[in-house]
């Protein structure tokens, strides 16, 4: 049963997230209406590219019918107001490219992709580098702490889209090793056929590897820092008078300096993301990076909005769930005085 310290302190970080994620559609809504670049103006040209005899009547029609199924043609605190709502209510309107289609279909085809490409690679960075970094905390001054932190720190400032066309350039173009691009071949359709399971991991090692690499720094420098800061706590000094084993010691040690981790955890997810659409882009990676930059090229202003939506709420709702579970593992969070 969830305590009343607990129940308080998840409503505060609900409430903050609201408030936060409502700051950032806004944000978004009004950063694209700063654009100059107006889409109806893009579907009118290629509307008269495809039919140069049309009639200035029928052109203003066309004009009224584009501006209302868009809802351009109202005032921009009510296109606001529908915004948000429409946003709470996971309805992101039509494609103005691909028009007929809704937003939500062009992202929920993208979605899966990025996912399958975000979540493993971050978690497996967030394991793999708070390891090594709690051993090379705990083997201080040893000739692996060092090589290990400067490697970390070089890993640590190097972008995540320039380890990816590093990557792409050394075993796709020099090395032919892997492929160029794409989530599978052009040739296959996507199934749960081995072959094509085969293929799609066979693509995947490249985007992957440059997100993995490229967040594995950062988490082996933050817990190696965590762990040294560790091991002189009073407690594990007297653990380690007492003669306990190096075993036990670790254990304690990467145990504790594991719980900021967690949060950290959560707070790198934008940055994961963010890393993620740029490297979708370089390995033309179906995921929401590929379909965004189409947006952005096509001046497609709700799949963009829509992208920008569902990263946000994604983020948030990670965001949401690791604040519960630290607020778990952690019993010195208090509200008002009170243990969780």
């Amino acid at each position: 049963m969830i305590s009343k310290s607990l129940a308080k302190y998840l409503g505060f970080r609900l409430a903050f997230l609201l408030v936060t994620y409502i700051v950032a559609l806004s944000i978004v809504f009004i950063m694209l209406r700063l654009v100059p670049t107006n889409p109806v103006d893009r579907l009118i040209t290629q509307l008269l590219q495809l039919n140069p005899n049309i009639t200035p009547e029928q052109l203003k029609e066309y004009m009224k019918a584009y501006y209302a199924l868009f809802e351009l043609d109202k005032p921009l605190w009510m296109q606001y107001i529908t915004y948000l709502s429409k946003a709470f209510r996971g309805d992101l309107g039509f494609s103005y490219i691909n028009v007929g289609r809704r937003v939500s279909d062009i992202i929920m085809s993208a979605l899966p992709w990025t996912l399958f490409l975000v979540v493993p690679a971050t978690l497996a960075a967030w394991f793999v580098g708070n390891s090594i970094g709690a051993y090379a905390g705990y083997k201080r001054g040893s000739l692996f702490e060092k090589t290990l932190l400067i490697v970390s720190l070089i890993l640590s400032q190097t972008p995540y889209y320039w380890l990816a066309m590093l990557l792409l350039f050394a075993f796709a173009y020099r090395l032919n090793i892997f492929p160029p691009g794409q989530a599978y071949p052009p040739t296959m359709l996507p199934s749960l056929t081995p072959q094509f399971i085969q293929a799609a991991l066979y693509h995947y090692i490249l985007p992957f590897l440059s997100i993995f690499i490229a967040g594995l720094g950062g988490w082996a420098i933050g817990m190696r820092v965590l762990t040294i800061y560790e091991l002189g706590s009073d407690y594990i000094l007297f653990t380690e008078a007492l003669g306990a084993k190096d075993s036990i010691v670790f254990r304690y040690v990467f145990r504790n300096s594991m719980i900021p981790q967690v949060t950290g955890l959560a707070l790198s997810l934008g940055g994961a993301v963010g890393g993620a659409l740029l490297t979708e882009i370089v390995f033309s990676y179906p995921g929401m990076g590929y379909v965004l930059n189409r947006a952005i090229m096509q001046t497609d202003y709700p799949v963009v909005q829509g992208v920008f939506v569902i990263l946000i709420a994604t983020l948030f709702l990670a965001n949401f769930l690791v604040d519960f579970v630290y607020a778990l593992i952690d019993p010195r969070i208090r509200i008002g005085g009170e243990k969780v």
